[in-house]
This record gives structure tokens, C-alpha cells and sequence, in this order.
């Protein structure tokens, strides 16, 4: 299913190799690491997550 929502393609995207920055592992994500920011595999995203506050 490919559409297009505000320019961006709706679609299968991309991914790039990256290493976990807490536990070393290689995992892929959605967008190009450039090393300015930490990047976090599946496992260990969930322990780094910033809580939100509800919207209303």
C-alpha cells in the first residue's frame, strides 16, 4: 500500500545498519545514524524512552 500523506511517501522505508549504543548489538533502523544522537536496538529503546505527558 503506497499513498501519500503531506509529500511523504506512505510505504516500505528504508533501513540502515546501525550498533545499539547501550549494548553494542547491530540492529536496523528507519533513518540514517549520523552519531550526533544515541541510537537504541528494540530490546533496549523501551529502558531509554522519554514518558510523554497526556495531551489533554
Amino acid at each position: 500500500m503506497s499513498g501519500n500523506f503531506l509529500g511523504r511517501s506512505i510505504g516500505p522505508r528504508e533501513m540502515h545498519k546501525a550498533t545499539c549504543s547501550d549494548c553494542g548489538n547491530e540492529c536496523q533502523v528507519p533513518f540514517r545514524p549520523n552519531g550526533s544522537k544515541p541510537v537504541y536496538c528494540n530490546d533496549c529503546f523501551p529502558k531509554h524512552r522519554v514518558a510523554r505527558k497526556p495531551r489533554y
